[in-house]
């Protein structure tokens, strides 16, 4: 970490070029990362010309936000629906039907791994694409949510650290993430369906191009190939710097609202600084592509 001016380049891939959003209002939440969409009833089906502009929008902004949208489970797991096949869980708790997982935390719920900086499900071959999350209850302070653009990070690393992991691979398991809050009867059947996997230390976007540091807190275990007192130096190194604010968002949750994430280019953290307060959320992912 250096103090110092970043290098801070929201357009997403060589060549892009800047078009004003013509069917919905969009009002960037940060210089980066995180914008506010207008104007769109996400109730009802969206036609293919609103489909491929929000798609636009999320590749450039990475996170968008839809103030008040209150759907129902099955009206949120439709709008996902629009960007591909949705996955089921079976690592956490199941909402309405197998595709709705539900983040229920107040005075007596089981503390998860949320507050920590990740992407979701990387230990799977084909991580989530991404994620549609709304809050159903809200608490009366905190309870925000941060995000984190990994090109960004990608972008600021010293040349020497980007030479070091060009084509370098590390190891995704959900065994360690998990095991701090479940026993063994729970996660050893779950074993032969999620074994380790490895991708790529730096993921290239398959709609942009761009290059993103692809390690994170929860689920990256080591670099592979490289001895384990380096690769932990290396990796601590690299998972830090989803910590740096010039690279974020944080969105203030009201009830009804939902954000809709790249989990391709992005890492979020759930701040849990409302005890004993409740958060309700659901979540519905987007099944996604082996990363390369």
């Amino acid at each position: 970490m250096y103090e110092g001016r970043r290098t801070l380049r929201r357009v997403v891939p060589d060549g892009w070029q800047d078009r004003p959003y013509e069917l919905f209002t969009l009002v960037p939440q940060g210089r980066l990362i995180g914008a506010e969409i207008r104007d769109v009833d996400l109730t009802s089906p969206l036609a293919p010309a609103l489909r491929e502009e929000l798609n636009r929008a999320l590749l450039e902004w990475k996170v968008l936000f839809f103030r008040g949208a209150h759907l129902t489970p099955g009206q949120q797991a439709a709008f996902a629906r629009h960007w591909g096949d949705l996955e089921t869980n079976p690592l956490l708790a199941r909402g309405s039907s197998d595709e709705v997982v539900r983040f229920d935390k107040g005075d007596s719920a089981v503390p998860t791994f949320e507050n920590v900086w990740h992407a979701d499900v990387t230990f799977r071959e084909r991580p989530a694409l991404g994620a549609v999350l709304q809050l159903r209850e809200v608490p009366p302070v905190g309870g925000d949510t941060m995000w984190a653009d990994m090109a960004a990070a990608y972008d600021n690393l010293p040349d020497e650290v980007k030479a070091r992991i060009d084509g370098a691979t590390a190891v995704h398991d959900f065994l360690p993430g998990f095991a701090r809050f479940y026993g063994p009867e729970r996660l050893a059947p779950l074993q032969d369906a999620f074994p380790p996997v490895e991708h790529p230390v730096v993921r290239t976007h398959p709609e942009t191009g761009r290059r993103m540091l692809f390690v994170n807190t929860s689920f990256t275990t080591h670099l592979t190939g490289m001895p384990r007192e380096e690769s932990d130096r290396l990796l601590a190194y690299l998972v830090r710097q989803a910590h740096v604010p010039e690279y974020q968002v944080r969105f203030r949750w009201q009830p009804g609202d939902v954000a809709f994430w790249d989990n391709r280019s992005t890492q979020h953290y759930a701040v849990d600084d409302y005890f004993p307060h409740r958060r309700l959320a659901e979540r519905v992912a987007i099944a996604g592509d082996r990363p390369f």
